[in-house]
């Protein structure tokens, strides 16, 4: 079952501590699923310079690593933690591997996935660094494909805070 708001759903930080999306109540969140062997995990450094510019106004970049897509993190998730930190410098959160599709999927993607529908209409995630914006009252706002670079979403952020 789907959850009525996205301030219903508890998930695991990367250090297996367990948290209330509610937390992030108030911010502008930009969700992400990750992958640290991905051609796309270079927008990591977009992501942390967003983050970077703008968590001060209320922005909240939140990864959550996946290895459902070829196999692109099969690290834990202490490795991932220090491969993102090490190579990128990220600081954002991170979370527990969680899987985004099938199944499994965790019910944080369940609800976005149900709020805003992908290419024709679809709901599953169709590779790493899938990316919902949502506003400061948890709503998603916008879904983005992988080959969106995080900085040709910035205004549309900036719009938000």
């Amino acid at each position: 079952m789907t959850a009525q708001s996205l301030y219903d759903i508890e998930v695991r930080d990367i250090n297996g501590n367990s948290h209330s999306m509610a937390e992030f109540r108030g911010k502008v969140l930009l969700i992400v699923n990750t992958a640290s062997k991905c051609g796309f995990t270079p927008q990591f450094e977009g992501l942390q310079e967003l983050y970077g510019d703008l968590k001060g106004r209320g922005l909240e970049v939140l990864g959550f690593p996946c290895n459902q897509f070829m196999n692109q993190d099969p690290a834990d998730n202490d490795a991932i933690s220090q491969f993102c930190s090490l190579n990128y410098g990220v600081d954002f959160p991170m979370f527990a591997k969680i899987e985004v599709n099938g199944p499994g999927t965790h019910p944080l993607y369940q609800f976005l996935k149900s709020q805003a529908k992908g290419l024709l209409g679809s709901e599953k995630i169709k590779w790493n660094f899938t990316k919902f914006l949502l506003n400061r009252d948890g709503q998603v706002v916008k879904r983005y494909p992988p080959t969106a670079k995080p900085d040709a979403i910035r205004n549309d952020i900036e719009k938000l805070l």
